[in-house]
């Protein structure tokens, strides 16, 4: 055993603010020059949305990835978490879930909803809402896999939203230590007018949302009703949508800014990775 020195301990290397990206760049990096940050879905899934009014929404979900033939669980040779390249992978996402599974999150996000409203919480409550919804699904003229959403509130009666979901993309991750996989979606939300006409297809939700500062929890419980018998679905989303787009633009600007502090350079990417 070598004797120990008196030396003092090598310094931290310098770190070093990202270069600047091209103006056409993809990769999502933004300087405050004002350079304009790429969307997530030219970044990560290399589409881009062709609807202006569009709302952007990105979303995660807990479930399984199964293999299409055998229904069992996906299984790949790793052994840390790996994003699986689309259309790689002859695979389902499901995103069900058991009662269980429901009763154990609903539980421990009512924990935390409590012990934040403590007086001696220190940072933001949670915010908690328990929601009743009737979805209704209308045919959209020139694509019959994009339907028209109708949302309607059962307790108010009234009409929350009405909208095409346009799925832009999706990143699966595989979970090889976890009994769960997840899922990152892309999709783009465009308001509509109400359809006139019989709907194809309802179904109601019961929903726990969980809040807290710029994201979101959802617990939910599907019924079919144009399938009486159909089970009840049970799942967990977590809906990134919810932190307001002028707080992640701004965010984004000052990414890798030499000019600003390291707290306000850092503050975009500590969003994304706790999303």
């Amino acid at each position: 055993m070598q004797p120990r020195t008196s030396s003092p301990p090598p310094l931290k290397r310098v770190r070093r603010a990202p270069s600047p990206t091209p103006a056409d760049g993809t990769n999502g990096h933004a300087s405050g020059t004002g350079q304009h940050l790429q969307p997530l879905s030219v970044s990560i899934l290399g589409t881009r949305p062709d609807h202006p009014g569009g709302k952007v929404e990105v979303e995660a979900k807990i479930g399984v990835l199964r293999d299409r033939m055998s229904g069992q669980r996906f299984a790949l040779p790793v052994l840390v978490e790996t994003i699986l390249a689309p259309s790689g992978t002859d695979s389902r996402f499901e995103s069900n879930m058991s009662a269980q599974q429901h009763k154990h999150y609903n539980t421990l996000l009512n924990g935390l909803k409590t012990a934040s409203s403590q007086p001696s919480h220190i940072g933001s409550p949670l915010d908690y809402s328990h929601l009743y919804l009737t979805d209704a699904f209308y045919a959209s003229d020139g694509n019959d896999r994009d339907k028209i959403r109708v949302t309607r509130d059962d307790k108010a009666s009234v009409v929350l939203e009405c909208m095409r979901k346009i799925r832009l993309g999706d990143l699966n991750i595989y979970c090889p230590k976890r009994e769960a996989d997840w899922r990152v979606s892309v999709n783009l939300e465009v308001p509509m007018p109400h359809p006139i006409g019989a709907s194809s297809f309802t179904r109601k939700k019961d929903r726990m949302s969980y809040s807290h500062e710029e994201f979101k929890i959802d617990l939910t419980q599907v019924t079919s009703t144009t399938s009486p018998n159909a089970p009840v679905d049970f799942s967990f989303c977590f809906p990134t949508s919810n932190c307001p787009p002028e707080f992640l633009l701004a965010t984004a600007m000052k990414r890798g800014d030499p000019n600003v502090s390291e707290h306000e350079r850092s503050a975009f990417d500590e969003l994304i990775r706790a999303s």
